[in-house]
């Protein structure tokens, strides 16, 4: 087993190699499924129909966008939890999809990237569903685990042999150090999702803005500390600066 780093649009892609299939741990953008082709038939002179599953963390555009092109174009099995309620389901799951995408753009333009297409349909139809602590079908030596708190449905995916974990965005690096994601729909399964990372030894973490990391215990300990006490979302943080600037205006003047 080897894994593959790729550069995405706003994302590390990790791809993961046997001399017999391939796996992508979380689809990427949109706009990543030419570059991650590309990588497969150029660099590794394979064929697409050896990406056989593409595993889907959560829902968000650097992680699900491009899941149904490869579903579609190439037959690549999706696997990812139950889509009986969809994240982005009903009228303020469409308005969140259209601001998780425009927060997609805001980062690719902070680092210098082009603006580029990353729509992609919000409801997705897994072949495979996952539920916590299983075995992925087809690549038994991976487990899945529940790790909600960024989204209520995030899943992490634990190569047991090697106790490497590919972490999606539960744990970012921001100046060298470890943080929380932003946003935090559940900040107290955030912490037992943090807790569960202890718990099951892992020191050896993917991320899928950073790609591989050593972390200790005691880095995911002030993770959990330094974590928010209450949802942190677009939402929250708009409602929270209305109130500080209507109780300005209300502030008599000197």
């Amino acid at each position: 087993m080897h894994i593959h780093q790729i550069n995405g649009y706003i994302q590390t892609i990790l791809l993961v190699e046997y001399h017999d299939k391939l796996m992508l741990l979380d689809a990427g953008c949109r706009c990543d499924v030419a570059v991650v082709k590309a990588y497969i038939t150029d660099t590794l002179q394979r064929s697409m129909q050896d990406l056989s599953l593409v595993l889907i963390s959560h829902m968000h555009p650097d992680h699900a966008g491009g899941a149904q092109i490869y579903q579609r174009k190439y037959g690549c099995k999706i696997a990812s939890v139950d889509s009986t309620v969809q994240w982005y389901g009903g009228f303020s799951g469409r308005i969140a999809h259209w601001i998780d995408l425009l927060l997609a753009l805001y980062v690719a333009r902070r680092r210098g990237k082009k603006i580029k297409n990353i729509y992609y349909n919000p409801n997705l139809k897994p072949d495979i569903i996952l539920t916590n602590n299983v075995a992925i079908p087809g690549f038994e030596d991976w487990h899945v685990y529940a790790t909600p708190g960024h989204t209520d449905r995030d899943l992490s995916f634990l190569h047991r042999p090697t106790q490497q974990m590919y972490t999606g965005d539960l744990i970012l690096r921001l100046r060298s150090k470890f943080a929380s994601p932003f946003p935090i729909y559940d900040p107290v399964a955030y912490k037992r999702s943090l807790n569960m990372i202890i718990d099951l030894n892992i020191s050896h973490i993917l991320m899928a803005h950073d790609g591989p990391a050593q972390i200790s215990v005691d880095e995911i300990k002030t993770m959990i500390a330094n974590s928010p006490p209450r949802p942190l979302t677009v939402a929250h943080v708009a409602k929270h600066r209305l109130k500080r600037l209507l109780s300005l205006r209300k502030q008599p003047s000197a």
